[in-house]
């Protein structure tokens, strides 16, 4: 189950070796031993076998071992020449979630804060870019196009891994779904992460929005206008506008770990994020920027209006991307850990 080199542990081997030692395989951000594992295998071989070996320690310990045995068969068939496998993608998200419930509310907040701040550069683009067309093509092809700079916003926070919750979603709940962590645990830490990336987003169009119309990029009857873009369609209409676009989100979370480098992952984040973008579908934390922006700018939207919008949308991208990504792929993966569980044991 091989990670791109930043944060994976991979190894190469000599053609003649079918099984590491232990001493052979690095832990991951270990630099001494993924400098000696180099030495000990230079470059430049003409045949390179790349592979991830899961350990015992790399699962969480409420998982029994001879479900630890299984997921490893599962999962440990990864090599560099070929795609990542089912299994593997769906192990690395649940041992990094694990990784994220362990780290402290002070980061969580930290790094969700950031990600809040750092997606309203989606947002600053497009509403940029909205006002130069709408003064030369109609008003609906000049938002269609200006929502093409969407997936900037996101190409930042996620290649810089901040905590954004739409990203999120279907990652953090992994542990949930297999009884690893606790259901209060996960609301309390979703909790954490909306409200950093809220809090972020709201001082994002405090200030940035602000410096805009002082900029002159843009003015208080565009934001209006595109806040009425976003909010101009009944409550149901948003609440299953908001759970494709959470579905969409939970996807390029997938399709990001199984991506083997940082080029690939922009791709897919674009196309992802792009698409979203396009169709004017509801991202909570996205268009918790729009909307208030024009809360405070603007002439049309209450606080009622924009309170209103967070919670339909919030709950639309939860379902999205807990239902239609998370709980669907975690049961394919448990009826695969089954399926080699009965295979093992007939042979036993």
């Amino acid at each position: 189950m091989p990670k791109d080199t930043e944060h994976n542990n991979t190894y190469q081997a000599e053609p003649s070796r079918n099984k590491p030692t232990a001493e052979d395989i690095a832990r991951p951000d270990d630099t001494p031993a993924n400098d000696a594992a180099a030495d000990h295998y230079p470059p430049d071989h003409s045949e390179v076998q790349a592979t991830k070996t899961l350990k015992d320690e790399d699962l969480p310990k409420e998982i029994s071992d001879k479900d630890k045995e299984t997921i490893k068969k599962v999962a440990g068939d990864d090599n560099l020449s070929q795609a990542k496998s089912y299994a593997s993608i769906l192990v690395e998200q649940v041992i990094h979630a694990k990784e994220t419930f362990e780290r402290s509310l002070g980061s969580l907040f930290t790094s969700a804060f950031t990600a809040g701040f750092e997606i309203g550069i989606s947002f600053f683009m497009i509403l940029s870019a909205f006002t130069l067309l709408n003064a030369v093509i109609p008003s609906e092809y000049a938002i269609v196009l200006a929502s093409l700079l969407y997936p900037v916003g996101f190409i930042i926070v996620v290649i810089g891994q901040s905590l954004l919750f739409t990203e999120q979603t279907s990652l953090l709940s992994l542990p949930v779904l297999n009884k690893i962590e606790p259901l209060h645990k996960l609301l309390r830490l979703w909790g954490i992460v909306i409200a950093g990336n809220i809090v972020g987003g709201c001082l994002f169009a405090t200030l940035m929005i602000g410096l805009g119309l002082n900029m002159q990029l843009f003015g208080a009857s565009d934001i209006d206008a595109y806040a009425e873009h976003i909010l101009g369609f009944r409550w149901w209409v948003i609440f299953g506008s908001a759970v494709l676009a959470g579905w969409m989100m939970g996807i390029a979370a997938w399709l990001v770990t199984s991506a083997r480098d940082t080029i690939s992952r922009i791709v897919l984040v674009t196309l992802i994020t792009g698409s979203i973008g396009f169709l004017g579908l509801h991202h909570s934390i996205v268009g918790n920027i729009e909307i208030f922006s024009a809360l405070l700018y603007g002439n049309t939207v209450s606080l009622w209006r924009y309170l209103l919008f967070l919670i339909v949308v919030l709950a639309g991208n939860t379902v999205g991307g807990v239902v239609f990504v998370a709980i669907l792929k975690n049961r394919a993966f448990l009826f695969e850990v089954e399926r080699v569980k009965e295979q093992t044991d007939d042979k036993i």
